[in-house]
């Protein structure tokens, strides 16, 4: 009887494993097995929306968050860009100390120009990263970020995409996630660990 109760328990603990890897997979837009023993970051060339050159250099020495998506997003990427700027609002004063990067997955269509005027929508500190497809497919592999063209049955096309913000040290150094729709409260506590941790 002991057997099977200690039997009934390992097999309740190994569902409940399988179906918390299940959903954080699902959370961190399928990224879970990339993010595992992975390095997330390194080197890269883009353009800001002014058209001026950025590198991965640009971005050390203060802590940072990257965003991956793309302008015709239906629901993700406004979604995710809103609730950004509301995270920055609730850091107050220490959101001078952090920066926020959304970077193209669809450098087709992301020009520079479209980029600048759909970054109005949010809060200024977020700034827009496009660049060629090479360029933008560099920087993808960094991350471990997946983005997929999808053709439309009108002809024209969407893009699947990792919908998760990776959370970066003033280092270069990978810090961790915050997951689509992640309440707010979890994710400022990160920013502002982050924040702390430098």
């Amino acid at each position: 009887m002991r057997t099977i109760r200690i039997g009934a328990w390992l097999a309740v603990a190994a569902l409940i494993a399988v179906v918390g890897y299940v959903a954080l997979n699902e959370r961190l837009g399928g990224s879970v097995a990339e993010l595992a023993g992975a390095s997330i970051g390194g080197p890269f060339t883009l353009q800001r929306t002014d058209g001026t050159t950025v590198t991965e250099k640009d971005l050390m020495g203060r802590p940072h968050a990257i965003f991956f998506g793309f302008t015709h997003c239906p629901e993700v990427c406004p979604t995710t860009l809103w609730e950004a700027s509301g995270w920055l609002g609730e850091l107050g004063g220490d959101a001078d100390r952090f920066a926020f990067y959304f970077v193209t997955v669809d450098p087709e269509r992301d020009t520079a120009e479209v980029l600048a005027q759909y970054m109005t929508s949010f809060d200024a500190r977020i700034a827009g990263l496009t660049g060629t497809p090479e360029q933008v497919e560099q920087i993808k592999t960094a991350y471990r970020v997946y983005s997929r063209k999808v053709v439309l049955d009108d002809g024209d096309y969407t893009v699947d995409h990792t919908a998760t913000v990776y959370l970066m040290h003033g280092d270069g150094r990978f810090a961790g996630t915050i997951a689509y729709g992640e309440d707010t409260a979890s994710a400022v506590a990160k920013l502002r660990r982050l924040v702390k941790d430098g």
